[in-house]
């Protein structure tokens, strides 16, 4: 059998995988992580590339042995409990995900972090750099896809390049995170509709509870960018308490900041063209996932904490 300490890791921001399981068994077997599936007469045990994974959702119907948590762990592998398709999330913790746990966590970017968060002014100032890397990341990323240019997500648009261009002259203006707040809500409710106008999706709503395929792809793709925050998060030792825009009193609010990067270039677009085209939901899992390796989306959260990191020890 292997050993734990034998795993030959990969670095999380170079991780390519996350799976959704339901209505199967994840255990160690050999060594190895796997997962056991049923039928009528025979069982099948697939393998998971733990050193290469990043978030495992275990959906309805599944279950995991002491033995497979335990090199989940070592692997820095982490893992939730949700419903079916991958959300509500159902249990876990440091919010939505069960973290392995580890005394050697890094240290360096926490006592970065610290150094300003405790400052208002200073928070704002991380918050308003947060949106403005979240515009670029979009206008750079949506230039180079061409099957988003294919299906009308053009950043030269002129009404979609106005709309970016006001919110990034807002930011600036904003005197504290509640005006940035609505700022940032404004210019998602416009992306929604430019979407909705694009993949020709009448009467579109954003509502949360909604089974319309639009909404739940958002809500989907949504907590598959959480599941990267999060592991960037825990990689570089950072508690999910402390925000820097979202509500202080949410003790994983930081997971939804960081997530915010994200969600607008690589899930928003990709749920309204799925579900025009009718695509399942693991289809739609799929194509997140594409786009996530694609766009290099763990690379950019790591770039982007580790430049706020950087900036707090000189603020």
């Amino acid at each position: 059998m292997e050993a734990l300490t034998d795993l030959k890791h990969i670095l999380h921001s170079k991780r390519a995988n996350i799976y959704y399981l339901e209505k199967c068994r994840l255990m160690q077997k050999g060594g190895r992580v796997v997962y056991l599936t049923e039928e009528t007469k025979s069982k099948h045990y697939w393998n998971i590339p733990i050193a290469n994974t990043t978030v495992i959702l275990l959906g309805t119907g599944t279950s995991i042995t002491q033995g497979a948590v335990r090199m989940l762990s070592s692997a820095g592998v982490l893992f939730g409990f949700s419903g079916g398709g991958g959300t509500p999330l159902l249990a876990g913790n440091e919010i939505e995900w069960l973290t392995p746990q580890s005394e050697y966590r890094p240290t360096e970017y926490i006592q970065s972090w610290m150094k300003f968060w405790f400052d208002a002014n200073k928070r704002l100032k991380v918050a308003k750099y947060f949106q403005k890397q979240r515009i670029n990341y979009l206008q750079t990323t949506w230039k180079k896809d061409q099957d988003l240019k294919l299906e009308g997500f053009d950043i030269k648009h002129e009404e979609l390049s106005q709309a970016l261009t006001k919110f990034t002259d807002k930011i600036d203006q904003c005197q504290d995170t509640t005006n940035l707040l609505l700022a940032e809500a404004q210019l998602t409710k416009y992306l929604y509709k430019y979407a909705a106008t694009q993949t020709k999706h009448k009467d579109f709503k954003r509502q949360h509870d909604s089974i319309e395929a639009a909404n739940a792809f958002l809500n989907h793709g949504n907590y598959l960018a959480y599941g990267l925050a999060a592991t960037t998060l825990w990689v570089l030792g950072i508690p999910h308490g402390f925000a820097v825009m979202h509500g202080k009193t949410r003790r994983g609010a930081l997971v939804f900041d960081i997530a915010d990067l994200i969600k607008d270039t690589l899930i928003l677009p990709w749920a309204f063209i799925c579900a025009k085209e009718g695509a399942s939901e693991k289809e739609f899992r799929q194509q997140c996932l594409e786009n996530f390796t694609n766009h290099k989306a763990l690379d950019f959260m790591f770039a982007t904490i580790k430049e706020v990191c950087k900036k707090g020890e000189k603020q």
